[in-house]
């Protein structure tokens, strides 16, 4: 598995509470999509899981070392929803719980790894909790999340709260540079729309996405003087749409960023004219409002099942043509980047 410079801080802070015997029984790894979470995880789980260390690194040739490369050892546990099912229920915890009060496989440390733990059922959190007040001798829990305020508050306390930082803004660009040559302004910009992820603003920059991305600005640069924004649902209505809506939120919020003297803060820097137009063309109040209504949507996209994209993606798109047609006509003050 691929390392990444900026997990060294976060995985020698976590080995050396191991190396010293001093290492919090679970850790809730808080990070934001495209860190490389899963990366640091496999490191450490194979250094606690290790015969053999050498100093912060695991040894690579002991068997446990093996069973961790081959994915088969007995005495690590990955929990995941069944495919198919967005939520990880107690019977699955409760079968690895029932494991780790039994004596170790290897010989050594046992550790359980939950990627998601947003995903747990109520009834699944509870079993856990209840195991992490006791936990059994050499047994570790890391857990993984995104939004930590959505796990039980019980659960939160029995855990240290670790969260990865985004690298430098410069350093990131470096680093995106070799992998992904590009613009400065490009990959600012990528890394800005992931909220400095390095490998989330690399996905950003690879063809496809980049020209879906583009697609998206030229639809919206087309739409906006015509006042025809139910033209940009064939570039919305994907399965990816919530992140499309995130792409044009960012460009709204640009704009608005543009009229309230605030430019060096926009996130976009390769689209200054789409930015410039949409300043100009459309109020504050309408962006406000077209904005909100924008986030009201992709949050019901990404939580509501079985929602017809489609329609609600082209009721906000007429909304919006509507708001525009009744908005008032006065004339807007000139904005440029």
């Amino acid at each position: 598995m691929e390392w990444y410079p900026w997990l060294n801080g976060p995985y020698r802070q976590l080995i050396e509470g191991y190396q010293e015997g001093r290492a919090h029984h679970a850790v809730l790894l808080h990070a934001l999509p495209g860190m490389g979470r899963e990366s640091l995880v496999y490191a450490l789980s194979r250094r606690v899981l290790c015969q053999k260390p050498e100093g912060m690194k695991s040894c690579g040739e002991c068997h446990s070392c093996k069973l961790m490369m081959a994915g088969t050892h007995p005495d690590w546990y990955a929990l995941s929803p069944e495919k198919g099912k967005q939520t990880l229920g107690v019977d699955a915890i409760r079968s690895v719980l029932e494991n780790l009060y039994q004596r170790s496989r290897q010989g050594g440390a046992k550790l359980v790894w939950i990627e998601n733990s947003e995903q747990l059922t109520e009834a699944a959190a509870n079993a856990l909790l209840k195991t992490l007040e006791e936990p059994p001798e050499a047994t570790y829990f890391l857990l993984g999340c995104h939004e930590p305020t959505r796990l039980l508050a019980t659960l939160r306390s029995r855990c240290l709260h670790l969260y990865l930082p985004t690298p430098d803004e410069a350093q990131s660009v470096v680093w995106l540079n070799k992998r992904h040559p590009a613009s400065e302004q490009a990959l600012q910009t990528a890394l800005r729309l992931q909220a400095g992820a390095p490998l989330a603003a690399e996905h950003l920059l690879q063809d496809d996405t980049a020209r879906q991305r583009t697609a998206l600005c030229q639809a919206l640069a087309n739409a906006v003087p015509a006042r025809a924004f139910y033209s940009l649902l064939p570039q919305l209505n994907h399965d990816d749409a919530p992140e499309r809506i995130h792409w044009l939120s960012s460009l709204l919020l640009d704009a608005l960023k543009i009229q309230r003297g605030a430019a060096s803060a926009r996130v976009n820097l390769d689209q200054d004219a789409l930015i410039a137009l949409l300043a100009n063309q459309l109020s504050a109040a309408e962006i406000d409002a077209v904005l909100a209504r924008w986030l009201r949507c992709r949050h019901q996209l990404l939580t509501v099942t079985g929602v017809n994209r489609e329609l609600l993606l082209a009721d906000v798109l007429l909304e919006w043509e509507q708001r525009f047609q009744t908005a008032s006509l006065n004339v807007l003050p000139s904005f440029s980047v």
